[in-house]
Formats: C-alpha cells, sequence, structure tokens
C-alpha cells in the first residue's frame, strides 16, 4: 500500500522501498491550464551549477541518463525515471516543479499529485489540490535530497513567476527559445516531445526496451512488452513517439556581459605597457612611461643620488614620493558594488521547505507548509512575513508543577497562519534536528522551537546517591523538526562502554542510550531535582548508532 504524504512530511527512500530504480509520476490539471513540468538537479548549495541537469521538454534526460523525462502515461501528466545510484556525486537534490504555460494561477488547479513507483507498484504519493495555492503560477511538489541517504520531501510550496522565474531562483540562466517552425499540414507529421498525446484515452503500458529507449507506437495495436522494474502497475502504457533530435538550448555556450558596465558600454582596457630594461623601475600602475628622448617634452634633468643609497631610482615626473595616485586612477581594491552588492551575502535563503537555516543563529519557519503551527520559546522571534498570529501556549495545571519540580518547564508561545517566521535567541548557535518516528533527548534550556506534531514529555534519569534520587530531561518523538540551540559549535560523539560526559555541557542524545549517574563523581549538597549540579557526570551506554551532544559550554 501507498504511503501517502502530507506537506512537509519527509521520509528515507530506503523506508519507502529498497530499489534504486524510480517511476515519478506527476498528475495536475486545470481547464484551460497548460503546464511544464520539470526537474532540476542542484548543487549541495541548492544551485543549478551545470545547465545539464535542467531536465524539461527541451532537454528530456541528464549526461549519464540518471534523470530521464519519459512523458505523459500511466494516467500522469508527465513522468521520469531516476536511477538514484548513478546520479553524480555533485548533485545532490532533484527538485520536481510545474509552471503554467500561459495566463492563469495555480489555485485553478483541480486534486493532483505527485507519485513514486517502485517495482511495479506505487510506494509514495503527496496528493495537493488548488486550495493550497492562491496567485502562483509555479509549484514545487517534491524533492529527492540527499542528506546522509537519498530521502523524499513532499514541498508543495508555490512560486510566484513562471518557468523563468524558477530557472533564475535555482541560479541558472534564462536562455532565448528560437521561434518553432511552423508545422507542415497532414496529420502524419509526428508531434512534438512536450506535446500531448493525440488520443484523448490512456496511452499504452508503459514498458522501455533493454536499451533504454522509449519504442514509437505501432499504428495498429500491438502486443505489450513487459515492463520493467521501474514502470508503474499493468495497464497503463508507454509515452508517444520520442520528437526529433533539438539542439539542447540550456547547454549552448552563453555570452555573460561583465559585471558593472557603465551606461554607455565598457570600455576596452588600454594594453599592457612594455616591460622595462633591466635594471630599471617599471612605471606604477595607471600612469604611461615617459617618452623617449627626442619625442614629446624633454626629460627632466635628474640630480646625482644621494652618496650610499646606491642610485635608487626617482618618482616619475610630476609625482612626489609616497603620493598616492591621483584621482581617477585605478586603485588597488575594487570600488564597493554599492548597498545591494555588500549586502549580497546576508540575503534570505529561500528552499522551499519548512525549516530554513539561513545563517548559523537564525533559522525561518515556513507555516504554509505541512498546515502545522510552530511552538517556539517566548521572545525568540525576530521577525515574521504575512498573516501571523502568535498566541500563549499554557503547559496547564499539571504540566506547571511537573516543570517546576524538575527544571524542565518551557515558557512556548504558538505561531499559526500563512507566513515566514524567523527565530533566534542570544546570538546562540541553532541546530534543526529532523525526526522521522524516532525520539531523542534534549534539556528544555536548549530547546528553542519545534513543530507542534512532536510529542513531548519529561523523562527522568535514575541516579542513586543523588538528593531527590533523579535528574530530568526532555524526551521528543515523532515526525517533524526540533531546533536545538547550542552556546558555541558543538560537538556529536558516538557512545561507547566509556562515554562520560558533564551534565552541565551535555545538549541532547538518542533516546536509546541508557543513562546512568557515574559513580566516581563527589555529590554537593546544593544539588536538588532540576538543578543537575556542577560536579554531576553522566555515564552513557547503547548500541552502536547512539550518540551524544555536547557543548564548548557549561550552564
Amino acid at each position: 500500500m501507498a504511503r501517502e504524504f502530507q506537506r512537509g512530511h519527509k521520509a528515507r527512500i530506503s523506508d519507502l522501498t529498497a530499489g534504486t530504480d524510480l517511476y515519478v509520476g506527476v498528475q495536475i490539471s486545470g481547464p484551460g491550464l497548460s503546464f511544464d513540468i520539470s526537474c532540476f538537479g542542484l548543487d549541495a548549495d541548492e544551485r543549478l551549477s551545470d545547465d545539464r541537469y535542467f531536465i524539461f521538454y527541451n532537454q528530456p534526460k541528464s549526461p549519464e541518463e540518471s534523470v530521464q523525462l519519459l512523458g505523459a502515461q500511466a494516467g500522469d501528466t508527465e513522468s521520469f525515471r531516476v536511477t538514484l545510484d548513478r546520479i553524480p556525486q555533485q548533485i545532490r537534490k532533484l527538485s520536481f516543479t510545474a509552471t503554467i504555460d500561459g495566463a492563469g494561477q495555480m489555485s485553478q488547479v483541480g486534486p493532483g499529485y505527485i507519485r513514486i513507483v517502485a517495482g511495479g507498484e506505487e510506494v509514495a504519493r503527496y496528493p495537493f489540490g488548488g486550495s493550497e495555492f492562491s496567485t502562483e503560477r509555479a509549484v514545487m511538489l517534491g524533492d529527492f535530497y540527499f542528506k546522509d541517504v537519498w530521502r523524499f520531501a513532499a514541498v508543495g510550496q508555490g512560486f510566484d513567476g513562471g518557468l523563468d522565474a524558477l530557472l533564475r531562483n535555482f541560479g541558472g540562466e534564462v536562455a532565448e527559445d528560437e521561434p518553432a517552425a511552423p508545422q507542415q499540414p497532414g496529420g502524419g507529421a509526428a508531434a512534438p516531445g512536450f506535446a500531448p498525446p493525440a488520443q484523448a484515452a490512456a496511452p499504452p503500458a508503459f514498458g522501455v526496451p533493454g536499451g533504454g529507449a522509449p519504442v514509437p507506437p505501432p499504428p495498429a495495436p500491438a502486443p505489450q512488452p513487459a515492463a520493467q522494474g521501474f514502470a508503474p502497475p499493468a495497464g497503463a502504457t508507454p509515452p508517444p513517439a520520442p520528437a526529433p533530435s533539438v539542439p539542447p538550448v540550456h547547454s549552448a555556450p552563453t555570452i555573460v556581459a561583465p559585471l558593472h558596465t557603465p551606461p554607455g558600454g565598457s570600455t576596452v582596457p588600454p594594453p599592457a605597457p612594455a616591460p622595462a630594461p633591466f635594471g630599471q623601475q617599471p612605471p606604477p600602475y595607471g600612469q604611461s612611461a615617459p617618452p623617449p628622448p627626442g619625442y614629446g617634452q624633454p626629460p627632466a634633468p635628474q640630480a646625482p643620488p644621494p652618496p650610499g643609497y646606491g642610485g635608487a631610482p626617482t618618482p616619475p615626473p610630476g609625482q612626489v614620493p609616497h603620493q598616492q595616485a591621483p584621482y581617477g586612477a585605478p586603485q588597488a581594491a575594487p570600488r564597493s558594488p554599492g548597498v545591494l552588492g555588500a549586502l549580497q551575502q546576508y540575503k534570505e535563503t529561500p528552499t522551499g521547505q519548512r525549516w530554513t537555516q539561513q545563517n548559523k543563529k537564525l533559522v525561518r519557519a515556513d507555516l504554509g507548509i505541512g498546515g502545522q503551527p510552530v511552538l517556539a520559546r517566548q521572545g525568540s522571534m525576530v521577525l515574521y512575513q504575512g498573516k501571523v498570529d502568535f498566541s500563549y501556549k499554557g503547559a496547564g495545571f499539571s504540566g506547571r508543577i511537573v516543570g517546576n519540580a524538575t527544571g524542565q518547564e518551557m515558557q512556548l508561545m504558538r505561531c499559526t497562519g500563512q507566513g515566514q517566521v524567523f527565530f533566534a535567541e542570544d546570538s546562540t548557535m541553532l541546530h534543526p534536528i529532523e525526526l522521522q518516528g524516532d525520539a531523542v533527548c534534549v534539556s528544555a534550556e536548549n530547546v528553542l522551537a519545534f513543530d507542534e506534531g512532536l510529542q513531548y514529555e519529561v523523562r527522568r534519569i535514575e541516579g542513586h546517591g543523588i538528593p531527590g534520587g533523579a535528574l530530568f530531561t526532555m524526551q521528543f518523538q515523532g515526525t517533524g523538526t526540533i531546533v536545538v540551540k547550542t552556546h558555541g559549535t558543538p560537538v556529536v560523539l558516538p557512545v561507547t562502554p566509556t562515554t562520560f560526559a558533564d551534565c552541565n555541557a551535555v545538549v541532547a542524545w538518542s533516546a536509546a542510550s541508557q543513562v546512568v549517574v557515574s559513580s566516581q563523581v563527589r555529590m554537593r549538597r546544593n544539588s536538588y531535582p532540576g538543578d543537575t549540579g556542577e560536579s554531576v557526570n553522566l555515564q552513557f551506554r547503547g548500541a552502536p548508532g547512539n550518540f551524544i551532544v555536547v557543548q564548548p559550554y557549561e550552564i
């Protein structure tokens, strides 16, 4: 049975299927609307650094054919073949997008989906509809991204502008398309590769021969070839005949204009001066060498060098030693590109994900993705965009009693609506941690924000000899993201039988780890529940794969 995703949900592809040869189908439609469905192969910086990995109607496959555009089939508006183990190392994300070709907006689309088929069986599906969008003309549907392993994320993020705007957003260059050749009269001409199938009924069954090239459909019905492992279920049909070879637009060389070109056009720099004779100092940059004797002005008389200086050369005429070049001459350092250029490195980083780290100390939550609110520490909001409502999130009477008794009380606010909220606190370093059904233990002091869908509770750490009998921490479990803050750059250590850590410096650990109090520590009288005490150490035990996170700071 296929796993159904909601917007913002993520999963490891290995949890969905053991296969790496996958079929990705997209179904999207709307009255009077035409769509372009594409795949962007992005690098680690989520940029389209290589135009050959922009897979669309005019460039139907990547160089090594790890991503191929298959066309409309099996009830899908567009489909792709993705072979994960053939994707090169420089490609870290595949973003599947749909844009409206012409007038219209995404709020007009009907129910649609993006799905993953492996071994002839559908394993994942993300359904969406026009009610999730407004005036956008493009949408980022889903991503395959590499984070230790390949994963799938249901994005569903609307985007203003069309295909050109998406291309610029990913760092690509938009080339001018050549005018299409007029179609020859007669119904026997082959349709271009980006055109929909001619028949109204579903196309023939999907199947690709061993060579990997689609077979043109015969004029009369014929026996259907067997589908390969990445094909969708039986009953669906092969794509239409491939289009004639068209030179890829985005792989053609482009002429890049120089930056900061003046309005009247850039001037050609003068040729470099000829090398000075041996033993003679060359003229400074930006000044021409003095003319030879007999041409132009006569050379100025030069006084003999002072004794003991070895005949040091004199400065050029009209310039005092140690004096800067006159105004207008080229300087050693380039001029500032202006305010926008100087602030370019601090520009907001949109990724279409629910949680986006803007820098080491600032994180953004997109409330329009996932449809669930965000809980954050009160006072941690630094700015927000859109229509966002903030309300107090109470823990209830029993929750306040538990929090006061254990020291794990969190003063939270609830963020709801449509927009983006930016969080930070005391210039601490922030680390979004994505949970996918697993659990992690974090001290309440180190929690900044998290998805409301996560379950959280106070967990007791048993310890003999501790006044009060125990220490406490918060355990978070479920599917979502928690943002942890640290003082300085933390270190993540694997749990071994001899892993000890000062409980004042421990930030988090895997919930499957066994935690005990070290018996080699002298206890103080001021250690109470909720106050770990300066001299309390914790010993961590667990199977391989468990970890602890320690910061270079003691609370």
